[in-house]
């Protein structure tokens, strides 16, 4: 009796262990363009068009609050520093955000190299962030990937965002 009951504690364990591990998720995204791994499956990918182009965004848990990443193409002079575009991007659309508070940049390195820009604003009164990964590919192609939530959320999930751009490569 002993032992079939110590086989199957040992066998709910590795159970419990089995469903607790993340599952991470490959995305091919943009045209082929660029591939990222999701760390959970409670990242969706939806895409959306405009007028212009097609994108595709990423939504955690289907809430926008709980996280939600864009991802962005740029082409920058190359002379133009990654801070320099960080400056830009927080002066021309961020600052109009209401509460907008800007934060530090943070060196980073992943797949490809550059800095992160963290901030805070509010919406409807309620207390959100945001952190952009500058990610320069080449010395003109810049992408940008825009987290926002839920301040104490995408505090809580800043592991997850920090994977993501880690994963994130320019398919060749």
């Amino acid at each position: 009796m002993r032992r079939v009951r110590l086989l199957l504690t040992v066998a709910l364990a590795l159970l419990g262990a089995a469903a607790a591990a993340p599952a991470q998720e490959s995305f091919v995204g943009g045209n082929d363009e660029y591939t990222l791994e999701l760390p959970s499956q409670s990242w969706k990918a939806s895409p959306r068009s405009d007028s212009v182009h097609q994108h595709t965004e990423f939504i955690n848990n289907g809430d926008r609050g709980d996280g939600y990443l864009r991802i962005r193409k740029d082409v920058l002079d190359s002379n133009t520093g990654l801070s320099e575009a960080a400056r830009r991007e927080a002066d021309l659309k961020l600052r109009y955000l209401s509460g907008f508070v800007g934060g530090k940049e943070e060196r980073f390195t992943g797949s490809l190299s550059g800095i992160v820009y963290a901030y805070e604003y509010t919406s409807a009164g309620k207390p959100m962030a945001g952190r952009i990964y500058f990610l320069r590919a080449d010395d003109r192609t810049l992408y940008m990937l825009h987290f926002t939530g839920r301040s104490e959320r995408l505090l809580r999930i800043r592991n997850q965002t920090d994977a993501i751009a880690r994963s994130f490569k320019l398919k060749q």
